[in-house]
């Protein structure tokens, strides 16, 4: 009976046995971590935590990426990052890059993932799409960007919307006041993308300065869609929208507000005027070629099809250049030889062209703003394609602005088959290949040890400008993706600059922190601000 009881009654509960048991679970947790820490002790690139990879320290550096990366990329050539559900794989050698982006361009797609991260604001446009329908998208603007009417239209918007920033510089001149030349440009450049891309005028750069809520949306927006890629619970804050989420699905509502109404005021133009292929009305803007391929059926463009192009051409015709205008301002004003050589070479045009046109300068007074005006009129009429295409060293001081401060940081790419890269790193499908202009820019291995230094010079022969390997050079891309508006963008900030760098001297004002935001592009956290003095 008394062992007929014992199989009835259970074993008696035991505390000690329990928390015995968890101490032990406890030590073989503690041994795999430090093992795996152990293992890891002469590993180049980040350290990692077993299930979470790297995903710790590059969040603790989330804010200086691009600098967190650079240090690892000045150790080795190519970086290795796992993460919770991917591995980013870093690259910043030129042969690599070339590599990924011309030798083996096939196996390295925008892909799935970056798709997935970017869709609710590029949706399928043209940064955002691989195959057939990137291809289909990119003749089209291939077409556009190489039309000599475009060419033309486009000097006269940058002439004019460069001259609108003059006067409200001006203005700010005459009462010393503060300002974000930053948030300048942005304007400038969205009025301009969307007068030169969308043949509308929506006049964000007027002189009092209208409240921007589209411009204002988009850039929460984009900050939100970077903040994915290190972000391993998005996919649930969006499920339950919450959090940034929920803010990045409020933004996303404005962005489209306006992008829906662009659309339709230039269908209704077309509409209203008859305008087809065959008019000779017919606007040379990117949206309105778009439209009108919109009319054959077989095409299938919707109004969400064009509502993607609209906003792949935003990101890439205003934010890119603005940030770049920004940055090189800040080099400029940096750099006291660079300003005053800038300012030579500017001056020596206005005189040539004078010459070359017959006519007589304006005499101007600094303190008087009606001659003052006048004179930076005349300079901006005196300036053309082919007249700004002689000015070597400002062609110069962008692409070294560009080289340090790249518009674009980071490019990741899909891996569609497992490969090896020329320097032997083998990488796998389903991960992401990322190279990183912001760290190839400042790589002694790749510019020699004066790389972290802001050089004009070195892109200058004999007085005239020697363009890079585009693999070594990569602000634009390089390969099949190569940016079709690279001529465009120069274009821009080459006329901006011009007529700013001829009649403006700016200096930064004190205390105020430069630094870098984490973006798809490399804008300034606070904006630049700047105080701004009259030149003769």
């Amino acid at each position: 009976m008394e062992q007929e009881s014992n199989l009835i009654n259970p074993i008696p509960f035991s505390a000690d046995g329990y928390n015995m048991g968890i101490s032990i679970i406890a030590c073989m947790l503690i041994s795999w971590v430090l093992i795996h820490r152990w293992n890891q002790r002469n590993k180049i690139g980040p350290k990692t935590w077993p299930l979470v990879g790297a995903a710790i320290e590059q969040f603790m550096n989330y804010d200086r990426m691009h600098d967190w990366i650079l240090k690892y990329l000045s150790e080795s050539k190519t970086v290795v990052v796992p993460m919770p559900f991917t591995t980013y794989t870093y690259i910043a050698d030129p042969a690599n890059v070339e590599h990924v982006l011309k030798t083996n361009f096939a196996n390295y797609p925008k892909g799935e993932v970056y798709h997935s991260y970017m869709e609710v604001l590029l949706g399928d446009g043209i940064f955002n799409v691989d195959g057939e329908l990137w291809r289909k998208q990119r003749k089209t603007a291939s077409f556009e960007f190489a039309s000599k009417n475009l060419r033309d239209f486009s000097t006269l918007v940058f002439r004019d919307y460069s001259l609108k920033l003059s006067s409200i510089l001006n203005k700010a001149s005459l009462h010393s006041e503060q300002i974000d030349i930053q948030e300048l440009f942005m304007r400038m450049t969205l009025d301009s993308i969307c007068k030169v891309g969308f043949g509308v005028e929506i006049g964000t750069l007027a002189p009092h300065l209208p409240d921007n809520s589209f411009a204002r949306a988009f850039d929460i927006a984009n900050i939100i869609v970077t903040l994915r890629f290190i972000d391993p619970l998005w996919k649930i804050k969006k499920f339950l929208n919450v959090g940034s989420e929920a803010v990045l699905d409020q933004s996303i509502k404005i962005v489209d507000d306006f992008t829906y109404s662009v659309i339709r005021k230039r269908k209704a133009e077309i509409e209203a005027t008859g305008e087809s292929s065959k008019s000779e009305k017919v606007k040379h803007d990117i949206l309105s070629r778009f439209i009108e391929l919109g009319k054959d059926q077989e095409n299938n463009i919707t109004d969400k099809s064009l509502r993607d192009i609209v906003l792949n051409f935003v990101i890439a015709g205003r934010d890119t250049t603005a940030t770049t205008l920004s940055w090189a301002i800040y080099m400029i004003m940096s750099n006291a030889h660079v300003a005053d050589k800038l300012y030579s070479e500017l001056t020596t045009l206005e005189e040539e062209r004078a010459k070359e046109e017959k006519v007589s300068l304006i005499q101007y007074d600094i303190e008087d703003s009606e001659t003052f005006n006048q004179r930076v009129t005349q300079f901006a009429g005196l300036l053309t394609y082919d007249s700004l295409g002689r000015l070597s060293y400002l062609h110069a001081v962008v692409t070294e602005t560009l080289r340090l401060y790249p518009a674009v940081p980071q490019d990741p790419k899909g891996i569609l088959e497992d490969d090896v890269l020329p320097n032997g790193t083998e990488v796998k499908a389903g991960g992401l290949v990322t190279y990183v202009p912001y760290s190839m820019g400042r790589m002694e291995y790749n510019w020699g040890p004066d790389a972290a230094s802001f050089n004009p010079e070195r892109w200058l022969k004999e007085g005239y400008f020697q363009n890079a390997s585009p693999f070594k050079f990569t602000a634009f891309q390089a390969g099949p993706r190569i940016c079709l508006g690279k001529d465009s963008a120069y274009l821009q900030m080459k006329m901006a600059l011009a007529i700013l760098c001829r009649f403006f001297k700016f200096s930064l004002v004190p205390g105020h922190p430069v630094r870098y935001r984490m973006m798809t592009i490399l804008s300034m956290a606070h904006g630049l601000k700047v105080t701004i003095d009259r030149r003769f």
